[in-house]
């Protein structure tokens, strides 16, 4: 296939253009951009105003029309994260924030040739295997060979930690030439190599010595929330991880110290230096808009530009069939007990109708292997903790569904056997665009606290 000149992207969730800038680098055009926060889209009008930015609640059909975007390349978007941390309570399907399954829904909407979401690590964990589950199950019903991976911002030069954990998706057609973003050779540069011109750029004498101190790259920056308070460094753990590194965490600073500041001080960051932290280039020229606070959330809850920018270019390698192919990959990640098995308690039951005892799920799981067939499918879904049902206890089961309770109704019923309850799964709690689920009613009544 030849080169594509434009590969046009709609992105939901836009935030400040974090995601957006990377996939702008790596040659896509923004047919459309969805932010709910104000200050964001002041943010992405600014930089780039030949964009077609909507503001407002992303799930609202008077905002956009889904449809009108039918066949776009891709498919983008750093979703809300709050359902699926600790700090969130991680509910998951019935938190009024969760839109994951709902930008899944929209590929049988808009079509896309590949699909790209991120969110952070927690979605990883065993609460959320069922609901994984869920994902990529849809995705192949819709056409798809899905996949996840936990990528770390600091693997492709960025200057922090930053787990996320991506999905991608691409067509049958497309899948063989997806090869997840290789980590660059070299390792990031420290925080004090990478902020010592600005700590020094005011005169403060102890800039160079703090520089040398701070020799390790950034903690995960945590953006807050409209929620709770100002702009800081994160929680308790997080500020004593900047403390090592000679940051004061409570807070911002407007500037970056003075001469006259004591060789001692144990400085803030300014929004410029979280900026840099997160993988900005000053040569870009991106501006944020808003207020301190408004700036430093903004630029604190973004995807990394240089990670966008790898997953871009490796989605559009795919697009235009860059490179060799792997032989038979399509059809190996298409067997429907491959690679795919994140929750093999979740694929038991959504495949039967009756009820069923732990003792049965159990057995039925031990068939399923998460180790089979490993080609496009596995190249995809790689490193993302699959978990088979070879060996799967029955506490093991009763583990599972506990979970998956949480985001799917489950019938409980007597077995009339020692064996204890029988299980049957019901419908997924997740908002799918349906136009009276709870999740609006919900989101109204919050809607100037979520971001």
């Amino acid at each position: 296939m030849a080169e594509l000149d434009v590969l046009d992207v709609v992105e939901i969730c836009a935030g400040a253009g974090g995601q957006a800038l990377g996939l702008e680098r790596a040659g896509f055009e923004h047919a459309l951009a969805v932010e709910l926060d104000g200050a964001a889209c002041a943010t992405l009008r600014a930089n780039r105003p030949a964009w077609k930015v909507a503001e407002g609640d992303v799930a609202d059909r008077d905002l956009w029309r889904p449809e009108d975007y039918r066949g776009v390349a891709l498919l983008a978007g750093g979703v809300p994260c709050p359902p699926f941390t600790v700090a969130g309570r991680q509910l998951g399907a019935t938190d009024e924030r969760d839109l994951f399954a709902w930008a899944v829904e929209l590929c049988g909407t808009i079509q896309p040739r590949a699909l790209l979401l991120e969110n952070v690590r927690g979605l990883s964990t065993s609460r959320f295997s069922a609901y994984r589950q869920h994902v990529l199950d849809r995705l192949r019903d819709l056409g798809y060979v899905p996949g996840w991976r936990l990528l770390h911002a600091s693997d492709f030069g960025v200057p922090q930690l930053r787990p996320r954990f991506v999905l991608v998706a691409v067509r049958q057609a497309d899948a063989p030439w997806f090869r997840w973003p290789s980590p660059f050779s070299r390792p990031p540069a420290t925080v004090g190599e990478t902020l010592g011109d600005l700590m020094a750029a005011q005169g403060w004498p102890g800039a160079a010595a703090w520089a040398r101190r701070a020799d390790r790259i950034a903690p995960t920056i945590v953006g807050g929330s409209k929620k709770h308070g100002g702009a800081d460094l994160g929680p308790t753990r997080a500020k004593r991880a900047w403390a090592e590194l000679g940051v004061d965490g409570i807070g911002v600073a407007d500037c970056a110290p003075g001469a006259e500041a004591p060789a001692a001080l144990r400085p803030r960051l300014t929004c410029e230096m979280v900026a840099r932290l997160q993988g900005w280039q000053d040569d870009w020229g991106w501006r944020f808009s808003g207020r301190k606070t408004a700036r430093y959330r903004q630029i604190g809850n973004a995807f990394p530009p240089p990670v966008a920018q790898a997953l871009g270019s490796a989605i559009r390698s795919a697009l235009e069939h860059a490179g060799a192919p792997e032989a038979g990959a399509a059809e190996d990640a298409d067997s429907p007990d491959g690679a795919h098995v994140h929750d093999p308690v979740f694929r038991v039951l959504r495949s039967r109708a009756d009820f069923l005892t732990a003792r049965q799920i159990a057995q039925l799981a031990a068939g399923l292997s998460a180790g089979a067939g490993l080609s496009a499918g596995a190249r995809l879904s790689a490193g993302a903790g699959l978990s088979g049902g070879a060996g799967l206890s029955q506490a093991a089961v009763v583990g599972r569904l506990r979970h998956l309770g949480q985001d799917f109704e489950l019938e409980v019923a007597d077995s009339g056997s020692s064996d204890g309850p029988a299980y049957r799964l019901g419908g997924f709690k997740a908002f799918l665009g349906q136009p009276g689920h709870v999740r609006h009613e919900r989101f109204a009544a919050r809607r100037t606290t979520i971001s």
